[in-house]
């Protein structure tokens, strides 16, 4: 691939697609069975939101797929690939805290996902800056951490996290940490980012209403297991308070709330 278009690829936040799979996955946790038996596919560029209580299994999963952990039974591929390394490879992982480095800036913290993979920090700064201006921190560039506001910081490490260019996001509970005001302006946001810039993703929340909002497919654990499963048709094109209040909407946070008892 020649260099310009490696930038452009890079520029675009491109990913090619690739699903995520995992079959009669099973992982017990100090002496508890945390997934039993667990079956789910993920298709490329799907958006699955996963809820249920905690020590339900959610961030094992995430865990799992990212190659950070294997099961004890079962298989878990990414894109076809069982290996540990090689779902790596093809996974980006975003935790609830944003671990942004406070002696960088914000450009620097987001170039660092390019710096890893080998790009010098001056090129890195020059093909992240343009986004900032897309995600919504222009402005922010030069500014560390401790000066950027918790919803500015979010940004910024899922900016990181589109940079390192994988094609599956697993986002965990990426805006646990917030207000609910700065939580609902930054799921509109994602929504947005996502729609365009379409990538595999795996969001574990706690937050029924942020999964059916963002997510085309709801899975509910409950004792290591799938306790529903349910796919998402809701208008999403009017304003959130007409969605979240829509008849449709309502029947299917009831049916996820029901199932995680």
């Amino acid at each position: 691939m020649s260099q310009s278009a490696a930038e452009s690829k890079t520029a675009t936040l491109g990913g090619s697609g690739v699903g995520v799979t995992a079959g009669g996955v099973v992982r017990t946790l100090g002496g508890k069975r945390v997934l039993d038996g667990l079956d789910v596919v993920v298709p490329a560029r799907g958006r699955l939101g996963i809820v249920g209580r905690s020590g339900a299994g959610k961030s094992t999963l995430l865990s799992l797929a990212a190659g950070l952990d294997e099961p004890d039974a079962g298989e878990i591929s990414v894109g076809g690939a069982a290996a540990p390394r090689d779902r790596l490879a093809r996974c980006a992982l975003m935790p609830q805290r944003d671990c942004l480095l406070p002696w960088r800036t914000a450009l620097d913290n987001a170039a660092l996902a390019l710096e890893n993979r080998g790009v010098p920090r001056q090129e890195a700064r020059r093909r992240a800056a343009p986004l900032f201006a897309r995600l919504g921190l222009a402005g922010a560039e030069q500014l560390r951490p401790a000066k950027l506001s918790g919803g500015m910081r979010q940004r910024v490490a899922f900016l990181r996290t589109l940079l390192a260019d994988k094609p599956v996001l697993l986002l965990d509970e990426p805006f646990g940490a917030l207000d609910a005001i700065t939580r609902a302006e930054l799921q509109e946001w994602l929504a947005d980012a996502l729609a365009a810039e379409p990538r595999t993703v795996l969001l574990v929340t706690h937050d029924v209403e942020e999964a059916l909002l963002l997510c085309e497919r709801v899975l509910v654990l409950a004792g290591g297991r799938v306790a529903a499963e349910l796919d998402v048709h809701v208008p999403r094109d009017a304003p959130r308070r007409e969605v979240v209040t829509s008849p449709a909407f309502v029947e299917l946070r009831e049916r996820a709330l029901e199932a995680i008892g």
